[in-house]
């Protein structure tokens, strides 16, 4: 069930014990006993409990970056810069914040019409949150959802990729002593399990990873009419406008494309650049790419994901692609040096450039204008993020209002999925999902109201007795309210006070 081989050094990985399914239930339930109480405890406490967590990471940096470059084979320098120092931002964001963010929402009822009434609207944790997730980022991923959900009063049963099951392990170290037992369940096994996870008595599911797999949660999820938070990949564009500055948007396009060896879901897997600039930007980009090393981009971390990045190559090339850069897959399915792509003939169709690659794949089209740009990146199936390469900063914003994606950056990619504050989302295939900021709490908590009502008379306008004084109310004050003109409203206003002080005094 579990990789036994290191795909960064071929070593041996250390054995995993999987989660027999027939624990699932017992697992599921003893997470609920535990959500009952820690959501009981006040939300301070909590943050004093999760505050710690900050330290932790920190200070097990090394171990964390080398167990993830071990599992997944980035580079050490991308674990620690991908995996834990974003986490700790994370922490401290989470901790600072929950408390403002799950504060009542006071409610003012119209004192004339709903007298004595008043209220608040509470931010109720779900209960028990399923949490599923990929190998890509093993640490950084699963820690956007479990901080909140912790946080916010609810418990999660988590299952991590059976590719990185030792990264999963290690998160759920790191809550050790800090959480009563079950409040982090950490649960290793495949697919089946994570099919029996989502089928089980969760109350909602997070799951990032495929849009078949992410499509069959939905499905399962409404049946159940619980809510599902779903991120299934992309198929970012990079638009580069003629007056960008080119070393920085060439730079920005190569580290983009090809950090974790492309195995990114905000990867720039299109690069739509306008003629004026293009053979410029596009010999820049071919020899920062040439310049790579493989200590650089890494490795693939799984020999199937190797094996559909090479048949995206194939199908384009096929199609009438150029490739512009040295170096070509090995036969031993873990690497794969950076290519660049000029996309000509009908390689524009391709897999290269309508389907998720994610794999170190650059492919560049060069188009007339901006508008073209827009177009032929509105067009794709998947819309999570794009970048806009330009000095005209303002021109960018006024554009990034006509692109479908949920995240737009200026002059960068992708980073901020690493900004704690700030919503991680999509649109269309990339599914419904929101990780980071305070709009994640919307699939982790639900909207409870509590009204007090301290009138003393003993019933309300609107009780029994059905009567033709309340029927002279009601639609009375539906023209006093603005059903009618100045003398249809005068009228109406003097039929609605004696009907009304004869329902209220007199029982009418």
């Amino acid at each position: 069930m579990f990789a036994t081989l290191s795909p960064f050094d071929g070593t041996d990985l250390s054995p995993v014990t999987a989660t027999p399914a027939g624990d699932l239930p017992s697992l599921v339930e003893g997470a609920r006993i535990a959500a009952a109480s820690w959501a009981d405890l006040d939300v301070a406490l909590r943050v004093d409990a999760l505050a710690k967590l900050e330290q932790r990471l920190l200070s097990r940096a090394e171990e964390i970056a080398s167990l993830v470059r071990l599992e997944v084979g980035k580079p050490l320098e991308e674990a620690a810069l991908a995996e834990v120092l974003p986490n700790a931002d994370l922490v401290r964001y989470w901790c600072d914040a929950i408390e403002e963010l799950l504060l009542p929402t006071l409610v003012d009822p119209d004192p004339l019409s709903y007298p004595g009434k008043r209220g608040h609207v509470v931010r109720a944790p779900r209960g028990v949150v399923a949490l599923i997730t990929p190998w890509n980022y093993p640490i950084a991923i699963p820690l956007r959802t479990i901080v909140p959900a912790l946080l916010a009063g609810n418990a999660v049963v988590f299952k991590p990729s059976e590719v990185t099951p030792r990264a999963g392990a290690l998160i759920a170290s790191l809550f050790e002593g800090l959480v009563p037992a079950g409040v982090l369940t950490v649960i290793q096994g495949g697919a089946d399990l994570g099919r029996a996870l989502v089928l089980s008595n969760v109350d909602a599911v997070v799951f990032t990873g495929s849009v078949p797999t992410g499509r069959a949660i939905a499905v399962a999820c409404a049946e159940r009419f619980i809510p599902c938070s779903l991120e299934l990949g992309g198929k970012d564009a990079a638009i580069v406008l003629a007056d960008c500055d080119v070393e920085r948007t060439a730079n920005g396009l190569v580290w983009g494309a090809f950090t974790n060896a492309g195995q990114n879901c905000a990867a720039i897997e299109r690069v739509y650049v306008v003629e004026a600039i293009a053979e410029k930007l596009i010999a820049r980009v071919v020899a920062l790419t040439n310049a790579l090393s493989s200590s650089d981009t890494g490795r693939m971390t799984t020999t199937a994901q190797h094996a559909k990045a090479k048949a995206h190559l194939d199908s384009a090339l096929e199609a009438g692609a150029k490739v512009l850069t040295e170096g070509s897959p090995d036969a031993d399915g873990r690497t794969f040096p950076p290519t660049v792509l000029r996309i000509e003939g009908t390689s524009a169709d391709s897999l290269v450039m309508t389907e998720e690659t994610f794999g170190p794949l650059l492919p560049i089209q060069v188009v007339a204008d901006e508008n073209e740009a827009i177009r032929l990146t509105n067009a794709s199936r998947y819309a999570l993020t794009t970048s806009i390469w330009t000095k005209k900063t303002r021109h960018a914003q006024a554009l990034a209002t006509r692109l479908r994606s949920g995240v737009v950056t200026i002059n960068n990619h992708a980073f901020t999925a690493a900004l704690a504050a700030t919503p991680w989302t999509g649109v269309g295939d990339t599914g419904t999902g929101v990780t980071n900021g305070p709009h994640c709490l919307t699939s982790l908590t639900r909207p409870r109201l509590i009204l007090v009502d301290t009138n003393s008379a003993s019933r309300e306008l609107w009780w029994y007795p059905y009567t033709p004084a309340l029927r002279t109310v009601a639609f009375a004050m539906a023209v006093v309210r603005g059903g009618g003109g100045f003398f249809a409203r005068v009228a109406a206003l003097a039929k609605l006070v004696p009907a009304l002080v004869k329902r209220l005094f007199f029982r009418g």
